[in-house]
C-alpha cells in the first residue's frame, strides 16, 4: 500500500503607500494608494487569470501574505518552525513593517501561522492541541475535551469510486487510499471514520505506518508525506445506523447518528481528504464557534 507533496514561488514587492505625492498631485484615498498593482510579485500573484481578461487589484498586505503562502507551500518554512521576522520579512518584500504585520495577522487568524508571546510567529502544525480540536469537534457534555485513541480496522489501495474522484477532483478510477477507523472515548466506540485519500500523494502510507504512528493522522500526514490541511468543508445531518455502522458502534440498527462529511484542503484549495464519519452523541455533542 502505498503516496506526495508541493510547489514554490518568490519576488520581490517595493511598497508606495508611504510616497508622497507632488504638492499639486491629487491627493488619493488609502484605498486607491492600496489597490495600486506593484511590480513583478503582484502578477506573478496573478498569474492564474485567464489569458485575455483583465487585470486584478489586490491591497498591497493581500499581495504579501499570497507571496508568504507561497514560502509556506513551498516549504521554506517547515511546520512547527519560526518564520523571519516582521522586519526581515518587511526588508525582503521591500514594504513597511505594518504591511508584513497585516499579512501575518490574516494567516495566523487562519491557523496557518501561530503568534508567540516574546518568542516570534511560528508555522502551525498539527501536533498542537488547538489545531487538533479544530479538526475534531466532538466534545463531552461533561468534563474536558480530550483526543481519544483510535483503532485501525482497514486500510487498503483501491481504484477511486465516481463521487469520491469529483470530491479529491481525480479522475474516476485513479488511485485512492481507503482507511476505516474507530475513535473510543471513554473506551466506548464513539466515532467511526471512513477516509479517502488521493493515491499519488500518500505513497508508502501503509496499516504498519498507521499503527506505529502515536501522533494525531494530521501529523502523519504533515511530517511524512508534506501534506498539511489548511482547511475543511463539513456537511452535518443526522442518520439512522445502518448494519455495519450499528456492528461497528456497538448500537442497534436505526440507532440515530450524528453523520458529518469533510472534504479538507491544503495549500492552493487543493482537495486532499474526503472524511466520512458517524457519531454516538449520547453522552457528546457537536461543537462549533462561531465568529
Amino acid at each position: 500500500m502505498i503516496c506526495g507533496q508541493i510547489p514554490a514561488m518568490n519576488a520581490n514587492v517595493r511598497d508606495t503607500s508611504n510616497t508622497t505625492p507632488p504638492v499639486d498631485a491629487p491627493q488619493r484615498s488609502d484605498s486607491a494608494r492600496d489597490a495600486v498593482p506593484v511590480t513583478q510579485a503582484a502578477q506573478a500573484l496573478q498569474q492564474g487569470a485567464a489569458a485575455g481578461a483583465s487585470p486584478t487589484f489586490s491591497p498591497l498586505y493581500q499581495q504579501i501574505k499570497g507571496l508568504i503562502t507561497q514560502s509556506l507551500q513551498a516549504g521554506e518554512w517547515k511546520p512547527g518552525e519560526i518564520i523571519p521576522s516582521e522586519v526581515d520579512l518587511a526588508s525582503r518584500y521591500k514594504v513597511s513593517q505594518g504591511t508584513v504585520r497585516k499579512a501575518i495577522d490574516e494567516l495566523a487568524a487562519e491557523n496557518l501561522l501561530v503568534r508567540r508571546q516574546g518568542r516570534g510567529t511560528f508555522v502551525a502544525t498539527h501536533h498542537e492541541d488547538r489545531v487538533q480540536f479544530r479538526f475534531l469537534r466532538l466534545a463531552p457534555d461533561s468534563g474536558e475535551p480530550h483526543h481519544p485513541p483510535s483503532r485501525l480496522i482497514e486500510c487498503r489501495r483501491m481504484r477511486a469510486p465516481a463521487e469520491i474522484a469529483r470530491q479529491l477532483d481525480l479522475r474516476a478510477g485513479d488511485g485512492v487510499i481507503l482507511i476505516r477507523r474507530m475513535m473510543d472515548f471513554s473506551d466506548r466506540p464513539t466515532v467511526l471514520d471512513e477516509i479517502w485519500l488521493p493515491g499519488s500523494l500518500f505513497r508508502g502510507l501503509t496499516a504498519e505506518r498507521l499503527n506505529e504512528y502515536k501522533g494525531p493522522m494530521y501529523g502523519l500526514f504533515e511530517d511524512e508525506f508534506g501534506t498539511r490541511m489548511i482547511r475543511a468543508v463539513e456537511k452535518v445531518r443526522a442518520v439512522a445506523a445502518d448494519d455495519m455502522t450499528a456492528d461497528l458502534l456497538k448500537v442497534p440498527k436505526g440507532f440515530p447518528l450524528l453523520s458529518v462529511e469533510r472534504v479538507s484542503f491544503t495549500y492552493g484549495d487543493k482537495p486532499v481528504e474526503v472524511r466520512r464519519g458517524w457519531y454516538v452523541t449520547t453522552e457528546h455533542h457537536y461543537q462549533n464557534e462561531l465568529s
